[in-house]
C-alpha cells in the first residue's frame, strides 16, 4: 500500500517541536480523537519509548503497539506500529524541517510494511481514512505545540 503523508507549518523551532514529539505521552494530546486508552511504557522519550493504544477508525477498533525505533534529534522520529494481531506492520515517521521564514514544517508519513487482506483490498478507502485522521492530527499538533510553548514560557 502507498504511504500517506500530512504536514503542517508551525512557529516553533525544530528543537522545540522535536522536544515535544520526543515525549511519547505527549502524543495522546493530539491523537486522542482516534487513538484512546493510552498505556505508555519504557523510557519517557527516545528510542524504546512505547505505548499501547486502541485505534478506532473506519468503524473498527484494534489495539496498536507503538514503539520508537529511530530518533535523530531534532529532525526525525520513527515509530513502529503493530496491530491486527501482528498482521499489520507499519512505520510512522515524523520529520521536522526549518522554514526559511522561521518556524518549522512538521510532516508525518504512515507507511505500511504488511497489511491484512481486507486493508489491501480496500486500500483507497483505508488510505483516505488515514489521511483524514492524520490531517486532524497535524491541526491538533499545531494547537498543542502552541499550548506547550506558552506553558513552558510562563
Amino acid at each position: 500500500m502507498k504511504p500517506v503523508t500530512v504536514s503542517t507549518d508551525v512557529p516553533q523551532t525544530p528543537e522545540q517541536v522535536y522536544g515535544f514529539l520526543d515525549v511519547m505521552a505527549h502524543h495522546e494530546r493530539f491523537t486522542d480523537h482516534y487513538l484512546t486508552d493510552w498505556r505508555c511504557s519504557g523510557p519517557d522519550r527516545g528510542v524504546g519509548s512505547r505505548a499501547t493504544v486502541t485505534a478506532a477508525l473506519g468503524g473498527t477498533k484494534t489495539d496498536v503497539a507503538i514503539e520508537v525505533v529511530e530518533a535523530d534529534a531534532p529532525r526525525r522520529i520513527v515509530e513502529r506500529n503493530v496491530s491486527a494481531a501482528g498482521r499489520r506492520l507499519a512505520h510512522g515517521t515524523y520529520t521536522v524541517e526549518s522554514l526559511r521564514t522561521g518556524g518549522s514544517r512538521v510532516s508525518f508519513t504512515y507507511a505500511w510494511e504488511r497489511a491484512p487482506l481486507a486493508d489491501r483490498l480496500l486500500a483507497p478507502v483505508v488510505r483516505a481514512v488515514m489521511l483524514r485522521a492524520n490531517r486532524t492530527v497535524m491541526r491538533r499538533l499545531a494547537t498543542e505545540l502552541d499550548r506547550h510553548a506558552s506553558t513552558a514560557g510562563s
